[in-house]
């Protein structure tokens, strides 16, 4: 992954600067924020956190509320990076389909669940969102709605293939991902991090059920073969 404090080529000294401050103020407003939540963090303890002065963060960012709102953005923006990345690795043939799918969602887990941005815009919607719903609007508009969506597309090819049978993708979308993190909810919600065996475990047992229910002709005839190993 690319350094988020490399200066970016043709940008002047005065830019990188600039630039430097607005990392430096996101990272320490996510940092603080995720402690404190929105009405308990400070923009004195962020200034702090950030090495610069409370001016500085009012020159570039005006109020609490603007600052939290391009905190989340910034986050989501990385969120969604690495999740249209784990997209890109979802299996379209039917061989071996259940290691591979149990594959794709052990990899959909460990890096969009359960790094440090999952964990930290879902500790702050579950802690802020009933309070704050306002602050939340672009990642309603371009969070959750994003995976289900594009998860969608990519069940719709299987079902084209007949290796599914799936008649609402969208809704397969959003079966497949509550199923997956049916097991690993309890583990989460009080922020703690699944193992590697948890893991492959709730991947598993997701996607056979998945299956059981979606079975198309070309996965009913494929024999199941023995775990794979799950690369991250």
């Amino acid at each position: 992954m690319k350094n988020r404090n490399e200066p970016r080529a043709g940008m002047g000294h005065t830019q990188r600067g600039q630039c430097a401050k607005r990392i430096s103020i996101l990272d320490a407003a996510a940092q603080v924020f995720c402690r404190e939540g929105f009405s308990g963090a400070s923009i004195d303890e962020i200034a702090v956190e950030a090495c610069v002065s409370r001016q500085t963060i009012y020159n570039h960012y005006r109020e609490k509320e603007t600052l939290f709102t391009a905190v989340v953005e910034d986050v989501m923006d990385r969120a969604n990076a690495m999740l249209f990345s784990i997209l890109s690795t979802f299996p379209d043939k039917s061989d071996h389909l259940e290691d591979d799918l149990t594959a794709f969602a052990v990899r959909l887990t460990k890096n969009c669940l359960c790094n440090q941005d999952g964990k930290f815009l879902r500790k702050l919607v579950q802690s802020e969102g009933e309070r704050y719903p306002h602050l939340f609007e672009t990642w309603r508009q371009h969070g959750p709605g994003k995976i289900g969506t594009a998860l969608g597309a990519l069940f719709a090819r299987l079902s084209h293939k007949g290796v599914l049978r799936i008649d609402d993708f969208d809704l397969a979308a959003r079966q497949f991902l509550a199923l997956v993190n049916a097991d690993l909810q309890m583990i989460t919600l009080f922020g703690g991090t699944p193992t590697d065996e948890q893991l492959e475990s709730a991947a598993r047992n997701a996607v056979q059920t998945f299956i059981r229910a979606y079975a198309g002709p070309a996965s009913e005839a494929a024999p199941r073969t023995p775990a794979l190993a799950v690369v991250s």
